[in-house]
């Protein structure tokens, strides 16, 4: 496994849409693993595919609703992810590796259901509520070339992100 560079927002590829993923292989296999080791290191939520460069439709979303787990078992592999169904309504403090220091305020889906592919090209389908729906989705987007900043109705200074979490807690 190795670490991949996070791009960064500036870089064209990351407002392209990504290809499906058709080979299940050995090559899909070293991405996701190296895909999981930079997720872990960079301490985030969520990774797609084309924020380490490379165009296909994959992602990797921690499922923060099984605290009991480690990291690394918290984390789904989605492979050419769908969003299937999704309800009710979130509003909150949104960030990404591919934007560094920013945070804006985006509203989501409560709930995602969505269908995908294993590495080894099994569909399945997983759920999550609050932040796993968040990163479903915050993560799908980055697929079809979109940032989160498109979506924030607001960005948020280190001062209001302060704030929004000394009132949640």
């Amino acid at each position: 496994m190795a670490l991949r560079n996070i791009r960064e927002d500036g870089d064209a590829l990351l407002l392209k849409k990504s290809r499906p993923v058709t080979d299940f292989d050995g090559r899909l296999h070293t991405l996701l693993d190296d895909m999981r080791e930079t997720l872990l290191e960079a301490d985030g939520v969520g990774l797609a595919a084309p924020q380490v460069g490379v165009l296909r439709r994959l992602v990797l979303v921690m499922d923060t609703s099984k605290t009991e787990l480690s990291n690394e078992e918290q984390i789904i592999e989605l492979i050419n992810p769908e969003i299937v169904e999704s309800s009710g309504e979130q509003e909150g403090p949104e960030g990404c590796l591919s934007v560094p220091g920013v945070f804006g305020l985006v509203k989501r889906p409560s709930y995602v259901k969505v269908r995908a592919q294993d590495r080894y090209g099994k569909t399945f389908e997983a759920e999550g509520t609050g932040l796993t729906a968040r990163c479903f989705c915050h993560e799908i987007d980055h697929l079809d070339g979109h940032l989160f900043t498109e979506l924030a109705e607001k960005l948020l200074s280190d001062e209001e992100m302060e704030e929004y979490y000394t009132k949640s807690e």
